[in-house]
């Protein structure tokens, strides 16, 4: 009776601003059968605002190699520039 547990990712990248949607899915199953199933999702932005309304580029460091590749394939320079503008214009007065 062995209990092996397993990750796997899907991915989707969203919107003029490329937000990285990922479902992370850990797998259990007992003696190679699947017994459980649970999911975790969530998104990544280009970065938040500083005081001086310079972008701080979102700490990507803890994520898996793919969910790294994949936001520094589409975070390029003009997309963090237009997050950045619509996180200026987005914050409240």
């Amino acid at each position: 009776m062995a209990f092996t547990e397993t990750t796997e990712y899907d991915y989707e990248v969203v919107g003029i601003n490329k937000l990285v949607q990922v479902r992370k899915a850990n797998i259990i199953k007992k003696d190679g059968v699947q017994v459980g199933r649970s999911y975790k999702r969530y998104v990544l932005d280009p970065g938040t605002l500083d005081g001086s309304d310079n972008l701080v580029n979102t700490d990507i460091s803890g994520e898996s190699a793919e969910v790294q590749a994949i936001c520094n394939a589409v975070w390029t320079t003009d997309v963090k520039n237009s997050w950045k503008a619509t996180l200026i214009s987005n914050k409240p007065s």
